[in-house]
């Protein structure tokens, strides 16, 4: 069996041959194909950010995963895509990350949900 440790390449590249050939490809990939993409990159982006404050706003209601698995009703794995999908959104875990604008405050949810909840009528009424 041969031993190339005695005549190793300058880097892990090589000579970088294919790293220049890809190079080549991909900027011109995207000069013709990001213009065309952009528009469904950037409506994909903001709908994807919608969910993640929505789920922010859900973790502070319903008092973080355990509410949200137990009272929300998801999935344990669920829950965690979604913090994993947030942390790399945001940077920060759902629990420590702020919004600046933006306060939560569950007691007032939650006792005007109760007070919509009793103003309903039952079926049958």
């Amino acid at each position: 069996m041969a031993d190339f440790r005695a005549d190793p390449m300058d880097s892990p590249e090589g000579t970088g041959t294919a790293r220049k050939a890809w190079d080549a490809y991909a900027n011109a990939f995207n000069r013709v194909a990001l213009p065309v993409a952009r528009p469904a990159i950037e409506a994909w982006s903001r709908k994807q950010v919608i969910e993640l404050v929505g789920f922010w706003v859900a973790w502070h209601l319903y008092g973080g995963f355990e509410g949200l698995v137990e009272r929300a009703g998801l999935s344990p794995s669920t829950v965690w895509r979604k913090v994993k999908r947030f942390r790399l959104a945001f940077g920060e875990h759902p629990d420590v990350f702020r919004m600046p604008g933006v306060e939560v405050t569950p007691e007032v949810f939650w006792e005007h949900a109760a007070e919509i909840a009793a103003r309903k009528p039952t079926a049958g009424e």
